[in-house]
């Protein structure tokens, strides 16, 4: 709910602080005084166009802000928490307008665009009359209210569901069927490649074992030569062999380690040494007796190295990473040839979801036609309650072609409202005042399921009076029982039933005119109702009919 409305430099308003409170509140005064200037700062508040032109003379801009109380379940409340401007359950609006044109909107301290204002506005205040934010004119708004007052959630949720079935199986199938007609083309490629790296079986390790094994094979004639080199040296030197020479340095370290014990260390390692250098040499002869000329093996090692390396340039990929691009193609392989299956499957499967989108939505549908008559009937009566004796309230219901997740129709309000006049679009309605008394008598009906928590009423009692004037205060009073609702009004029938009551006044002297708005109580109160009763005079019977209408007003029990 609007809890308070701050503006500043606007139009006739100098500076104007103002809270409000739950129920229904009227706004009074003299003609002229300014009662829908505070309807106009609301909505440049929630996003309306202005110019330069609000802007109180003398000064360089105009600045409005709004607060609102908002429920953490609402839909304002969602809509902060998905644009990441929430703020601990606040809902501050800001607004200023500049000489020079330019105007900046802010939600809880931060600059939005103005289209933001309106998309949160939409959420918080419903202003019926000849204004912007009348969302009963919008088809969407309609179709709400309809299945709002239907009560038929699940089906809803049903239809949105399958209908966001439907359009990923859809897409999903454009897909498959866009890819068919390249599929054979790549799948004979595919298959041809895949058959040849099949046929090369080349395992994890093999082109490094083969890579070794051809290095040693190419270089045997160096390797036995420089081998038995070695060996010679530590074995077979007739001058003298390596190891032999090792035993005789450890010999002659033992005989002088008797004169100083500290050569034991070193005597140990010469011969440690002595050891491993005797079995070098016996694990060397051995090899060099292993090495055996196999010319047949070196030419089957690079005939394979050969092949290995010619598919690797075939396919523009390293050989080492030849077995990885073969899994690549026996996977994309795979799935182009499970297409075809996808393909069948992703069409019955698409079939099988529109069945059943069909039938969520063909129930939905008949549930609508349902409620429609239910709702078309009592918004009919309220009409005729408020003045419209001939008018009649009806919803067409239209098929749509294709899908939508909101359902296979369009729902569209159609109004007559006087005798012989067919009835036509909500938004036709040419008359400001009966499209506010038709707004009204549709949200009295729908209130308990409507989720917009501050509804305005701006002079819906235009040209109405008597006992047609205490029947649309009765209604707004009732709505107020529900929800915040203010409405400026002119009659004393409709100020006599508000929970509060607030009064517009203009003030002027040779310099200026400023409206003013003040809360009135006990007497001030009556003397206001008074005024509108009219007269030229205020005597003691216009005060205590005024006094009455107030005490009736607050006693009656909102039952009718």
């Amino acid at each position: 709910m609007l809890r308070t409305i701050h503006i500043r430099h606007l139009a006739v308003v100098d500076e104007l602080n103002l809270e409000l409170d739950r129920g229904m509140t009227v706004l009074t005064g003299e003609t002229g005084a300014g009662k829908s200037i505070l309807l106009d700062a609301l909505g440049l508040a929630l996003g309306d166009r202005a110019d330069s032109g609000v802007i109180r003379s003398g000064a360089d801009r105009a600045e409005i802000g709004a607060e609102f109380l908002i429920d953490e379940r609402d839909d304002a409340a969602q809509w902060l928490r998905e644009h990441d401007l929430d703020d601990e359950g606040q809902c501050l609006l800001r607004r200023t307008v500049g000489r020079d044109g330019r105007s900046r909107g802010f939600i809880n301290g931060r600059p939005v665009p103005m289209q933001s204002l309106r998309e949160l506005g939409e959420r918080l205040v419903d202003i019926h009359g000849q204004h912007a934010h009348q969302s009963l004119l919008r088809s969407g708004a309609q179709r709400e209210a309809l299945d709002a007052y239907a009560g038929h959630p699940a089906l809803l949720t049903t239809v949105a569901e399958e209908y966001r079935r439907w359009r990923e199986l859809r897409q999903r199938l454009d897909e498959l069927q866009a890819s068919h007609a390249q599929r054979e083309d790549r799948l004979e490629l595919l298959r041809y490649q895949v058959d040849e790296l099949r046929a090369l079986a080349l395992a994890e390790d093999e082109l490094q074992r083969l890579v070794e094994e051809h290095d040693r094979l190419a270089n045997l004639n160096q390797l036995r030569e420089g081998s038995q080199s070695v060996l010679a040296a530590l074995s077979d030197d007739e001058q003298g062999a390596l190891a032999d020479g090792l035993e005789h340095i450890a010999a002659e370290l033992e005989r002088l380690q008797g004169y100083d014990a500290a050569l034991g260390e070193v005597v140990q390692m010469v011969r440690e040494a002595a050891v491993q250098a005797s079995e070098a040499g016996h694990e060397l002869r051995r090899y060099v007796e292993g090495l055996n000329l196999d010319p047949q093996r070196l030419e089957e090692v690079d005939q394979r190295l050969g092949l290995i390396h010619d598919l690797a340039r075939k396919h523009q990929v390293k050989a080492e990473a030849l077995i990885a691009h073969g899994e690549a193609l026996e996977s994309e392989l795979a799935e182009l040839e499970g297409a075809g299956v996808a393909l069948e499957e992703t069409t019955a499967a698409l079939a099988a979801c529109e069945a059943a989108y069909a039938a969520a939505a063909q129930e939905l549908g008949a549930s609508r036609r349902r409620a429609a008559k239910r709702l078309s009937r009592a918004v009919t009566e309220n009409m005729q309650r408020l003045g419209m004796a001939e008018g009649r309230f009806e919803i067409a219901l239209t098929e749509q072609e294709g899908f939508s997740a909101q359902g296979g129709e369009r729902v569209a309000f159609l109004v007559s409202a006087n005798p012989g006049q067919p009835p036509q679009p909500l938004a036709k309605v040419a008359s400001g005042g009966e499209l506010a008394r038709i707004s009204l008598a549709i949200q009295v009906i729908t209130v308990s399921t409507g989720h917009i928590p501050t509804l305005i009423f701006d002079e819906v009692d235009v040209g109405i009076g008597g006992g047609i004037a205490e029947i649309v205060g009765r209604l707004l009073r009732r709505l107020g029982e529900e929800r915040q609702v203010l409405c400026v009004t002119h009659q004393p029938q409709v100020a006599s039933l508000a929970h509060q009551h607030l009064l517009v006044s203009k003030r002027s002297d040779r310099r200026s005119t400023v409206s003013q708005v003040a809360p009135l109580q006990g007497e001030d109160r009556v003397a206001e109702v008074a005024r509108m009763l009219g007269g030229l005079e205020m005597t003691e019977q216009t005060l205590s009919h005024a006094r009455e209408m107030i005490e009736r007003g607050q006693a009656q029990d909102d039952s009718d």
